[in-house]
């Protein structure tokens, strides 16, 4: 058999492990053939991006004052004529031997003009990019399956949770991608709590009891959890209920997994 023959065989094969962790019949094992059939080089498309998003090169804000960088290059795939563009999700995946090697997630701009070895399948739904980017995160073993988590919270109209505490459970799965699993669980709990009427607070106050929230947070685990839960449950305060749910974000422990479910409603 000759290295040719052999690649196809081995690119195939990717195909069908990937597309078999996908539900049979929609849009997302689509994208995975597309991908697979790529070869080296870019596969790129957009989905609905969340309404209190917005992005600059390679920085995402979420309503105007939480900004996440991720990079401080200029964006390569992505132009921008504004600060803080909202606009869809775009997608941009690094392909080698038609499987996926990096990922990169843009929100707003436009897209710089395609060139040789850039496949672009335009604008897919949520659910199918979603459904797409959860088959990576349950199948890559690497730095992919971890980076495909980020994007799909993005998702405007499409419930992740219940996924993603599949996911963080699954002791099969690389630790990095259950971590950051995890990470945005307690964020989705955070924006949960924070959507609630909160009681008058003093900043200075709240500034003092978020480092007293911190402290706990450095406690060992057995410690930290309960008291950390008992603050997130509580306190009045909601920027403090949002800094321990943020705190219990950064753990694996079952119990602050199970708080998360409890205020994201995801046990039916």
């Amino acid at each position: 058999m000759n290295i040719t023959r052999s690649a196809s065989i081995a690119v195939a094969a990717s195909l069908v492990i990937v597309a078999s962790t996908i539900p049979a019949g929609t849009e997302a094992q689509n994208i995975a053939r597309s991908v697979a059939s790529a070869g080296t080089g870019k596969v790129r498309f957009t989905y609905l991006a969340r309404p209190d998003l917005c992005g600059y090169n390679n920085s995402i804000s979420r309503g105007g004052n939480n900004r996440m960088s991720w990079s401080s290059d200029v964006a390569p795939d992505v132009e921008y004529d504004h600060d803080c563009s909202k606009g869809p999700v775009r997608m941009v995946l690094y392909v080698d031997g038609g499987r996926v090697s990096k990922i990169r997630t843009y929100v707003g701009g436009e897209w710089r003009p395609a060139t040789n070895g850039v496949t672009d399948l335009g604008a897919i739904s949520a659910k199918d990019a979603t459904d797409y980017l959860l088959s990576l995160a349950t199948t890559d073993a690497g730095a992919v399956g971890r980076d495909a988590i980020m994007p799909l919270t993005f998702a405007d109209g499409v419930v992740v949770w219940p996924r993603l505490f599949t996911l963080v459970r699954d002791e099969n799965r690389p630790l990095s991608t259950r971590k950051q699993a995890m990470f945005w669980l307690g964020q989705a709990a955070g924006e949960h709590v924070a959507g609630k009427v909160s009681f008058a607070k003093d900043d200075d106050a709240t500034e003092v009891k978020k480092s007293a929230v911190f402290a706990l947070s450095q406690r060992r685990n057995s410690e930290a959890v309960p008291s950390l839960i008992e603050v997130a449950r509580n306190n009045h305060d909601t920027e403090v209920r949002k800094s321990a749910l943020f705190w219990l974000g950064q753990t694996m422990d079952p119990q602050a997994i199970g708080l998360f479910e409890e205020i994201l409603g995801s046990r039916n």
